[in-house]
C-alpha cells in the first residue's frame, strides 16, 4: 500500500471518529471542574443564593452591586487558609474578587448542602 492510501484511510479515519466524539459530547452541560477553587465557585453558582441582613445592608451602599457578586462567584479566588470550616450545618468559605470599578472586595458565604448563603461583603 502507497503512502498516500495509508494517509486517505487514516485521514478518513480520523474524520468519523471525530464526527462520533462530537456527536456524543454535543448537547450535554459537562464541565471540566478539575482544581478545587473551580469546584467551589461552580458549586456555590449552582444552588440557590441568598443575603443575610449584613450583606444587604452592605448592598444597599453604592459602591456594590449584586453584580460585583456574581462576577466574584465566576472569576473570584476561594482562600483556602482561611476556609473549609465547619459552621453549624454548612461551610464558610472565603471568596477574593473584584468589583465593576477594580475595587478587591472578601466575600464570606456560608455553603449548606441545599443552599449558599452570602454572611458578609467588606473592602479589602
Amino acid at each position: 500500500m502507497k503512502f498516500f492510501q495509508r494517509f486517505a484511510y487514516y485521514f478518513v479515519g480520523l474524520i468519523m471518529g471525530l464526527f462520533f466524539v462530537s456527536m456524543v459530547f454535543s448537547g450535554k452541560d459537562t464541565r471540566c471542574n478539575y482544581f478545587p477553587n473551580a469546584r467551589v465557585l461552580n458549586d456555590l453558582r449552582n444552588k440557590p443564593f441568598n443575603y443575610s441582613p449584613k450583606a444587604n445592608q452592605v448592598l444597599s451602599e453604592s459602591w456594590i452591586d449584586t453584580t460585583d457578586i456574581k462576577n466574584s462567584l465566576e472569576h473570584g479566588d476561594v482562600d483556602f487558609d482561611q476556609s473549609n470550616i465547619a459552621v453549624g450545618n454548612g461551610k464558610k468559605y472565603i471568596i477574593e474578587g473584584k468589583t465593576v470599578k477594580n475595587q478587591e472586595i472578601i466575600l464570606t458565604i456560608i455553603n449548606y448542602s441545599d443552599k449558599a448563603v452570602l454572611e458578609d461583603i467588606v473592602k479589602k
